[in-house]
């Protein structure tokens, strides 16, 4: 019993229950929704639950650097915008160098992709840290900045390109799983070795809590919080590589539009306060996979794009309900008193 009280308290717990309610509707719709077969035109593994794997890895990209930020007491408006920047450049790149085939030509967009967006998020990190502005100022001036730099990239088109080996960063497999998967969760667990084997993620945590005595103990918060934001940057420019080259094309208005919103509400259902401190790394990836789910079941329902942000909106609060400790006691309490009443009459 400990160890399921224990259980029922943690907020990624009920993210993984929200992921098999959210399967378990689309199973009553339709009976092989979990099905996964053979492509007979790729000859690889097909299937609704592969699709959710692939579109999750930009969010747990993202969602990973939002937490890091989060945990300081700060936010980051500006990760959708550095994916357009990362995926502009990338594509911008490869289609200059015109090698379709080029294991070089790809691993130098990447380079340059996530070059840009650690410069993005090393400005972030000065404002912030150095300049002393809010983050969410911050953010919001790189937000529409970033969007900007995207449009100057590509001279305000849609940009695309032919690189077979970038292509399949998104589109092939690694044991019947996305590459693009495979990769992000990688990332999580260097991330997650370098943070919790190193006393970088405890200082994060002690800047969250209190920068003041933080600073007394001997920490240095500007160059982690400098860190923090040049970690989100070149995580966000991953996460608009991993969603080019799913397509291979860039749309400067639409690539990471609206996805900062996903990265936070993942990090917020995996348990990670806004009001910095304690992160969990494990519970953002969670919340990741569980809002690439929820997008899925969306499209798979049919939900009208007028609805569509109340489905999500009714969705995330009952989740966030469950994870209520206060919630869930009144609800046992009704229980009981409805219990003892019936055993009464």
């Amino acid at each position: 019993m400990p160890a399921l009280k224990s259980l029922l308290r943690t907020p990624w717990f009920w993210g993984i229950i929200g992921i098999v309610l959210l399967l378990s509707l689309n199973v009553v719709k339709d009976p092989t929704y979990l099905a996964v077969g053979i492509n007979p035109a790729t000859g690889q593994l097909a299937g609704n639950l592969l699709d959710i794997l692939r579109v999750s890895a930009p969010i747990i990209m993202i969602a990973l650097g939002m937490t890091f930020v989060i945990a300081t007491k700060g936010i980051d408006l500006s990760v959708g915008s550095i994916m357009a920047v990362g995926g502009a450049a990338a594509m911008e790149l490869l289609r200059a160098l015109n090698a379709p085939s080029s294991f070089g030509a790809m691993f130098t967009a990447i380079g340059l992709a996530l070059f840009l967006g650690a410069v993005l998020g090393l400005v972030n990190g000065l404002l912030v840290s150095i300049v002393g502005l809010q983050p969410f100022i911050s953010t919001l001036v790189m937000m529409l900045a970033a969007r900007g730099i995207a449009r100057v990239i590509t001279g305000g088109q849609n940009t695309n390109s032919q690189n077979q080996p970038f292509q399949q960063i998104s589109n092939g497999q690694v044991l019947g799983l996305p590459i693009s998967f495979v990769i992000a969760i990688a990332i999580v667990l260097v991330v997650t070795v370098i943070m919790r084997r190193t006393a970088l993620g405890l200082m994060i945590e002690s800047i969250g809590v209190n920068p003041d005595a933080s600073r007394l103990a001997g920490i240095r918060p500007r160059p982690i919080l400098i860190t923090v934001y040049v970690l989100s940057g070149v995580l966000a420019a991953g996460g608009g590589l991993f969603t080019v080259s799913e397509v291979m094309t860039v749309d400067v208005s639409g690539t990471g539009y609206q996805m900062e919103l996903d990265a936070i509400l993942a990090v917020v259902i995996g348990g990670t306060s806004l009001a910095g401190g304690k992160f969990s790394i494990l519970g953002s990836t969670v919340g990741a996979l569980l809002i690439a789910t929820l997008n899925k079941t969306v499209l798979f329902l049919g939900v009208s794009a007028a609805a569509t942000p109340a489905f999500k909106a009714i969705v995330i609060v009952l989740l966030v309900l469950l994870q209520s400790e206060r919630v869930r006691t009144f609800v046992l309490q009704a229980g009981r008193r409805r219990t003892r009443k019936e055993v009464v009459a």
